[in-house]
């Protein structure tokens, strides 16, 4: 979100506005992140119905899924830095430490797949990321790379978690939602 745009919806997240259920969710998840509060959930949570269905989606790609979470974390900094969203940046850069991608090897994600140092797994997730975001698909050539890193279910993994994260960024960026921490 730009700094001078105001939020287009209110995301303080007021027991009013939520629900008593997605009101309790969202203060244990901003305390867990040691925040006042996690404005992505608070605005979506607006919508609780649509929150409580896009969670387990979310959460799966996010914690558990077939892709390695540092592999994930190379796709969602790609996508957050593609589509220049502050907001995925700042709280993925974060986890993205905590998996093993420190500020480093983070800048040469933000570099490109040309960037020194980067693993061929690595050049090939990015290099997917960035076809998969600019032209809504994966040339042939670039499939192959990417499917000699990857097995059947982690390429259709790749797909959604591509796809959830520029989704994401387009909602948090039409939305204005502003950042959770100061920095």
């Amino acid at each position: 979100m730009s700094d001078h745009l105001p939020a287009r919806l209110p995301s303080e997240g007021t027991l009013r506005d939520l629900g008593p259920l997605t009101w309790v969710f969202c203060k244990l998840a901003a305390r867990r992140q040691r925040i006042p509060r996690v404005r992505l959930f608070t605005t979506l949570g607006l919508h609780s119905p649509l929150l409580w269905t896009w969670l387990p989606h979310s959460g799966y790609l996010l914690f558990v899924g077939k892709l390695s979470r540092k592999d994930a974390e190379v796709v969602i900094l790609r996508v957050a830095h593609l589509r220049n969203n502050e907001y995925e940046l700042q709280q993925h850069r974060r986890l993205a430490r905590t998996r093993g991608l420190g500020p480093e090897i983070q800048a040469k994600i933000f570099e490109g797949p040309d960037a020194d140092g980067l693993t061929d797994r690595q050049r090939a997730l990015i290099t997917a990321t960035d076809e998969f975001v600019v032209t809504r698909g994966v040339s042939p050539e670039t499939w192959a790379t990417l499917a000699s890193h990857l097995n059947r279910a982690q390429l259709i993994e790749f797909c959604f978690l591509a796809a959830q994260y520029d989704g994401l960024a387009a909602t948090i960026t039409t939305l204005n939602i502003p950042l959770d921490y100061p920095d």
